[in-house]
């Protein structure tokens, strides 16, 4: 009898696997293994955050079913927020859902709006998640190349008139994973005016937006005219305030596209855990932008940390703008799963090769800054050391 699912035939795994068994066999034979892989944050939320984890925790009211909506506390505090960092203005009774995190939301969008046959618009390279969803719905994911010639946006233009007819959700990441590009406001208003025109809608993936460096900001896509129209931005807070274990992010925007999500949320979960969202809520309330500044400094200094080396070794490097990675060409342009396990055996320092993100993602690799600077500089000595 066939177990699987016939739609996890499409859904691969392979180059993460591959590493993941390496790096178990370096590990079984006592190598010493940095893992710059997986971008799980290696520092927990504020202090006070933990207390107020640990506060909400001993409520027994907390154990209860949450809404599915979220508490009002929460999504008032929310909508504050957008308000305050973007001067963004969502009703949070009918413009607003707390998530459990961006990636469990991005299916859930996906299922909400997007019928089997329909075409996903996502970038190339992206966050593997963004194809899978449209795999898992029974959708077809088109590409949309992001190149560095054009500043790793995407050309609309290029679009096909037959994707076009068939296109009912546009994904995009800015500040991107992983190829760490900004993108500027009058790209979004490009966006809300292709998407008004080919009845298109888009779901702006704000994971890494706080995350931005050398005195960069990165717009939101609420913040266009026009932009709750034909859209919505999920808001995470696993890297901007630590919280990856505990899961929490909020949607916002289009009012009908909420109300898709609210239908099938209600029908698969019942909102996020109470204690999650009072510490949430204390997270937006008292001084989110101390933090954040402090996360900035925290990731920028491991992005010179990691550099520095390969600069001096003579590396051509762009530095990152923005998230918590690196992006960087493989030397002599070597495939990048051929770089990254070889780097793996000589070095034990474990990357992602590019190609996991998408073809156009080939002859790159990412590295995540989830290790304090001398950890990082070291790994960056061993790379340069090895490919020089």
């Amino acid at each position: 009898m066939q177990v699987k699912a016939k739609r996890l035939s499409s859904i691969s795994s392979a180059v993460f696997f591959e590493l993941t068994q390496l790096k178990t066999e370096l590990r079984k034979r006592d190598v010493q293994v940095i893992d710059l892989g997986i971008g799980s944050p290696d520092t927990p939320p504020a202090s006070h955050v933990q207390e107020a984890f640990l506060e909400a925790l001993r409520d027994p009211r907390v154990y209860g079913y949450a809404t599915t909506e979220g508490t009002d506390e929460f999504r008032h505090a929310a909508a504050s927020f957008l308000y305050q960092r973007y001067n963004v203005v969502v009703d949070p009774h009918t413009e607003l859902l707390s998530v459990i995190g961006a990636q469990d939301a991005l299916t859930h969008i996906s299922l909400a709006v997007v019928d089997p046959g329909d075409v996903i618009l996502i970038p190339d390279p992206c966050y593997p998640i963004y194809e899978v969803t449209a795999l898992l719905v029974g959708a077809t994911p088109y590409r949309m190349p992001l190149r560095e010639e054009n500043n790793y946006l995407p050309d609309l233009s290029a679009i096909p008139h037959d994707i076009l007819r068939r296109a009912k959700l546009m994904i995009l990441n800015y500040p991107s994973n992983p190829v760490t590009a900004v993108a500027p406001p009058s790209f979004f208003a490009d966006v809300v005016e292709f998407a008004h025109q080919h009845h298109i809608l888009v779901l702006h993936d704000a994971a890494y937006i706080e995350l931005t460096f050398d005195g960069r900001t990165s717009p939101s896509f609420l913040a266009t005219p026009g932009a709750k129209d034909v859209g919505i931005e999920l808001h995470s807070f696993s890297k901007t305030f630590n919280f990856a274990g505990p899961r929490l992010a909020f949607a916002a925007g289009n009012c009908e596209i909420l109300e898709a999500l609210h239908i099938v949320k209600s029908n698969i979960d019942y909102g996020v855990f109470l204690a999650t969202q009072r510490a949430g809520t204390i997270t937006l309330q008292d001084h989110p932008d101390i933090h954040i500044a402090h996360v900035r400094e925290l990731y920028q200094k491991r992005r010179d940390a990691f550099l520095n080396p390969l600069y001096h070794a003579g590396w051509d490097i762009s530095p990152s703008q923005a998230t918590m990675f690196v992006w960087l060409k493989t030397p002599h342009h070597m495939d990048s799963r051929v770089f990254a396990k070889h780097l793996l055996e000589k070095t034990g320092v474990a990357c992602v090769p590019g190609v996991g993100f998408g073809p156009e993602g080939e002859y790159y690799v990412r590295f995540a800054l989830v290790q304090p600077e001398d950890v990082l500089t070291n790994a960056a000595n061993r790379v340069a050391h090895t490919f020089q």
